[in-house]
């Protein structure tokens, strides 16, 4: 394990290994280990990286990903920001703009953790979040498409890179530096969760995957087969859906379930 040399507003130390099981698994065992406030550990190739439904993993290619979680230890429950996970996809939405400005305007977050890339062939995913908290410290791991330029065939209608992104608005891209990447996420997520950002909620709701349309959604536990269809409106300030049900007159909110996903 090395340490990088770029910066963190957190100040704490950014470690990188070429290979882990799961950025998620050396984060705890860093923290068990007395690692402060703020400190990340990034990967080149994860064996085991986990998504937020525990079937579909997150599968980065060696070289061409970003993968790295950091620990925020806040100390108590009742500190941890409202919201969080979607606040951390509001940062990672903006930090991605920083990082490739041809995108800007074209990404949206998709509730509750996933950011999709709005392309001339349709909308695709390129980054995630899983979010994971003992009840004093959260563990936020974040993955980004970054350089690859395919994908198995079960993900090519699904997933995009940030450099196909790119190469489908005619923009070269360029050599795409992962770390320069991770250097301006860790701003944005230090600016959004302890700088005390207003209005994230107005700004969020404003960059909404589908919002203002309808939308098949799948209410409660992962991989339910329920099905809702009605209005997407919005985010409660804790961050749950707010959906106008087929229907119905009143709004309702929920805090666990996904949305279909549309091209």
């Amino acid at each position: 394990m090395k340490q990088l040399d770029i910066k963190n507003p957190f100040g704490a130390p950014v470690w990188h290994e070429e290979k882990v099981g799961s950025t998620m698994d050396e984060s705890r065992r860093l923290a068990a280990e007395g690692a402060p406030h703020g400190t990340v550990i990034s990967a080149g190739f994860q064996e085991a990286g986990r998504g937020r439904i525990r079937t579909r993993p997150w599968k980065g290619n060696a070289g061409e990903s970003l993968a790295f979680t950091i620990l925020l230890r806040f100390g108590s429950i009742e500190k941890i920001p409202a919201a969080f996970t979607l606040r951390a996809a509001l940062a990672l939405l903006l930090a991605l703009e920083d990082f490739a400005p041809p995108l800007k305007g074209r990404i949206l977050v998709k509730w509750p953790n996933d950011i999709m890339i709005t392309l001339p062939s349709g909308r695709r995913k390129a980054a995630g979040i899983l979010s994971e908290s003992d009840g004093k410290t959260v563990y936020t791991g974040i993955g980004v498409n970054v350089a690859q330029s395919a994908f198995p065939p079960e993900l090519q209608d699904k997933a995009v890179s940030i450099g196909s992104a790119l190469k489908e608005y005619h923009v070269k891209a360029g050599v795409l530096n992962s770390f320069v990447l991770l250097e301006k996420i860790l701003l944005r997520l230090h600016a959004e969760n302890e700088d005390g950002s207003p209005a994230w909620k107005d700004r969020l709701e404003a960059r909404l995957y589908r919002r203002g349309e309808e939308v098949c959604f799948f209410p409660g536990p992962a991989e339910t087969t329920e099905e809702l269809t009605g209005i997407l409106q919005g985010v409660t300030p804790e961050g749950g859906l707010i959906i106008l049900p087929k229907g119905k007159t009143e709004p309702e909110s929920f805090i666990t379930g996904e949305l279909k996903l549309y091209e």
